[in-house]
Order: structure tokens, then C-alpha cells, then sequence
């Protein structure tokens, strides 16, 4: 099946049996970085397709399909935050922020979908479909409503207009309302099996994939983004000073990380502290299986109560990693706190 991933096979079937079934919501829920993305948006350009191949997807040589290519296709509609828009890339991002400084606002692109990107599908919903058949709204992340742009949608997924679809996409089904919920067909999209991903991703280059897919928490599309030089240098620098926390130069190292993404440096410290708990707990590890001998002797002196402290304080950390001011103190503390519980 030309354009999907490996594991998404199964799930394609199940979307293949919906094709005639009149559903106006429809809620694509699993894990991060396992392309539930990807498949909202080819099967939203299969049921848009004037001649779909046998399989269910999109011929891509009609008209539909060229529009939808174009991304001026007139049934369709993509809403997420402005910060993900493909309209706020990096270079426009860049535009931005310089304009907005010589303005004095410094004002970021928005992480939430806003109830004014719901209301504004109003002349879209009202309109009659181009070719007569489905209209088609994607949009991802669900959980990036507000309460006010929820019960918005929740107002249209009530009396839809005929053959219209709304595909939702999420990881965090349980932020989004209840009622909005109970409106939609929930399809559980699978993640990969472990030789499934580590097969894809050694086909796309990654250098030791198993280990890259076990860091990024065996979601394959995060494994295959964070498989970049810059991101392996950073995580190798970080993991060398936690090995040896007696040695750990803090100011060096948040010096060293400042410009890595924060919530990334806090995954791979929480994803190292999951292991040491592990080995304390069962002698076993999930995300560094090759450092099974330095981390037991690491543990050993260590009580479980002060790692299982330094785990919650990491749950924390990842939130506040999102709003910082000052990365390089961020990561200081940080380290230090890292530093205090495992010498506990």
C-alpha cells in the first residue's frame, strides 16, 4: 500500500470498512509519533478522490487529487494551532518574531486551536460540496481545543451537514471534553511492533535503530526525527554525565544543552531515571538495554523512595519545560536536583 507506513496496514482496512457508513465524527487516538497524522490526511484525500484504487487510496492523477497535492483542494480543511501551521515554518517564524520585536510584542505563535478557527469553518460547512459528494475537516491535535473552540465543534458535530466528515487526531484523548467524545467513532490506531519500526527505520538510515526507537518511546516517526547528528551529540553529552553523576559539571553541561529543546532533554533525563528505578525495582531496563552493568552498580547504593521522588519531580519539569525563560538555569537546576536524589 503505496504511501503508508508498514504498521498501518490493519488500521487502513478498518477505514476501508467505513467508506459507506455514515459517520460525521471520526477520532484517531494512539500513541505520539506513530503517523496517525499521515493516515487522517490520506484517507481524508482517499474519500475526496474522484476514482480510488481497489485498496481504498487515492489514485493521485485526478483533479481532487492534484488540488489536494496543491493544498487548494475546496472540500477540505486542515485547523491546528498556529504553531504547527505549515504557515508558521521557519523562515516565516523568523519573519515574525523580527516584526514583532520592532513592534515591541514579542508575541508567539499560539499552541491551542482557538474557538475562532472553529467558527471560522462556518462558510465552509454552509457551503455545497464542490463535487457534489464528502466534505472533509482534519484536526489535529484535538486535545489543542479549548473549551470554548470544543463546544464550538461540538455545536457542528450535532447536525452536520450531510456527507460531511471531521476527523480528529490525538495522544491525550483524555483532555478532550466528554460530549465531544461521544460524538465521534474512536478508532485505536496501533503502534508498530518493535521489528516492525526497527526494520523501517534502518530502511531510512537511522544508525542503530533499535536503540534510537527504545529513546524516542518506540514511536518510530520521534526515533527517525531525533536520529539527526545534533540530537545524537546532545543526548550522548547528557547520558556521559549522567553515567557518572560524581563527575557531573553542572554549569558545563546545561552550558553544553541550553540549545536543545528542553521537553527533549527532559524526556531522555526521565527516560534514564525510568531505567535506574527499573533496576532497582526488577533488574531489568527498557530504554538503555546496553547499560545494564553501569546502572545496576549505580543503583546499588541508592534507595528507591529518593528515585521514585526524583520520577515525580520529572513529570513536573516536563510541563514547566514548555514556559522557561532562561534555559541554561532551567537545566541547571535540573541537574542539580538529579545530582541531590541520586545521592540520596
Amino acid at each position: 500500500m503505496s504511501g503508508l507506513y508498514p504498521w498501518q496496514q490493519a488500521d487502513w482496512r478498518k477505514l476501508q470498512s467505513l467508506r459507506n457508513r455514515p459517520t460525521q465524527g471520526l477520532l484517531f487516538m494512539g500513541m505520539k509519533g506513530i503517523g496517525k497524522l499521515e493516515l487522517a490526511i490520506r484517507y481524508a484525500r482517499s474519500l475526496l478522490c474522484e476514482h480510488p484504487l481497489d485498496d481504498g487510496q487515492a489514485c493521485e492523477v485526478c483533479p481532487a487529487c492534484h488540488w489536494f497535492e496543491q493544498g487548494s483542494h475546496p472540500d477540505f480543511r486542515m485547523v491546528q494551532p498556529e504553531a504547527d501551521s505549515e504557515e508558521t515554518d521557519a523562515a516565516k517564524a523568523e519573519a515574525s518574531k523580527a516584526e514583532a520585536s520592532k513592534a515591541g510584542t514579542g508575541k508567539k505563535p499560539s499552541k491551542q486551536i482557538s474557538v475562532e478557527q472553529i467558527r471560522g469553518l462556518a462558510d465552509f460547512l454552509a457551503m455545497t460540496a464542490h463535487q457534489g459528494g464528502r466534505r472533509v475537516v482534519v484536526i489535529h491535535p484535538a486535545e489543542a481545543m479549548n473549551v470554548y473552540a470544543a463546544n464550538a465543534l461540538l455545536k457542528s458535530l450535532e447536525e452536520p451537514p450531510a456527507g460531511f466528515v471531521f476527523i480528529l487526531v490525538t495522544h491525550k484523548p483524555q483532555q478532550i471534553l466528554p460530549t465531544l467524545l461521544s460524538r465521534c467513532l474512536t478508532l485505536g490506531i496501533a503502534a508498530p511492533d518493535a521489528a516492525t519500526a526497527t526494520r523501517w527505520l534502518a530502511e531510512q538510515g537511522v544508525a542503530q535503530p533499535a536503540d534510537a526507537l527504545a529513546v524516542a518511546g518506540f514511536a518510530p516517526l520521534l526515533a527517525l526525527r531525533d536520529a539527526g547528528e545534533a540530537a545524537l551529540e546532545a543526548r550522548d553529552k547528557l547520558l556521559h554525565a549522567l553515567r557518572r553523576p560524581a563527575q557531573l559539571d553542572v554549569f558545563a553541561l546545561a552550558e553544553a544543552l541550553q540549545k536543545t529543546e528542553l521537553a527533549i532533554v527532559v524526556q531522555w533525563v526521565q527516560q534514564w531515571c525510568h531505567d535506574l528505578v527499573l533496576m532497582k525495582l526488577t533488574g531489568q531496563l527498557r530504554y538503555h538495554p546496553a547499560e545494564a552493568k553501569l546502572v545496576r552498580e549505580l543503583v546499588a547504593p541508592l534507595d528507591a523512595l529518593a528515585l521514585a521522588r526524583l520520577q515525580r519531580h520529572l513529570q513536573q519539569v516536563r510541563k514547566e519545560a514548555q514556559h522557561t525563560l532562561n534555559p541554561k538555569l532551567f537545566l541547571e537546576s535540573l541537574f542539580f536536583t538529579y545530582l541531590r536524589l541520586t545521592s540520596d
